[in-house]
């Protein structure tokens, strides 16, 4: 089994390649098709990088409220938005909202960022454990991850830290569940 590393850097060369756009926009539709995300009131989204999928698309879903994550040392916080949060970079070079944070207990659905997942709902994250962490303190919300369906993998290699999330949504035309 190839290390975590090794799939890191993988993943990352591979998504290079993608029409991130068109992944984004059909994971985003199937997204919105699932009945926890039509029930839910409180979604947390992250602000993508250069490759990542992008679901900001979704903050046009005026019945829902919108929160994003902010890292402080080792801790992932959750700062709610609102339109015309302003957002500035951090020190991992990520957008982060400058609003200050809430109680992760108010969200009832968080998308997870990750490079890859496999068929255990297990993610392949950056490596720094920030959401792992903090899935840990939200069990009651719907926990997903979107990512292209060729990164859907068999099995990763998986630690006792890592978290399992409830769904892997993909830009197939199903989520998988």
């Amino acid at each position: 089994m190839e290390s975590k590393t090794d799939l890191r850097t993988r993943f990352k060369t591979a998504r290079k390649q993608l029409d991130i756009l068109k992944i984004s926009r059909n994971i985003e539709e199937n997204i919105r098709a699932l009945d926890f995300y039509q029930k839910s009131k409180s979604v947390m989204l992250f602000y993508p990088t250069e490759y990542e999928i992008n679901l900001l698309g979704l903050l046009n879903d005026k019945d829902k409220n919108f929160y994003f994550p902010k890292v402080n040392k080792s801790e992932l916080l959750v700062c709610p938005y609102s339109e015309g949060t302003e957002f500035k970079k951090s020190g991992l070079n990520i957008n982060e909202p400058c609003s200050f944070p809430v109680n992760p207990d108010v969200l009832d659905f968080i998308i997870v960022p990750a490079l890859a997942a496999d068929r255990k709902n297990y993610r392949l994250g950056y490596g720094g454990g920030f959401y792992d962490r903090f899935l840990k303190l939200v069990p009651n919300a719907v926990k997903i991850v979107p990512v292209h369906e060729m990164f859907v993998i068999e099995e990763l290699p998986i630690e006792d830290f890592d978290v399992p999330v409830d769904l892997i949504v993909t830009d197939a035309k199903k989520a998988r569940v």
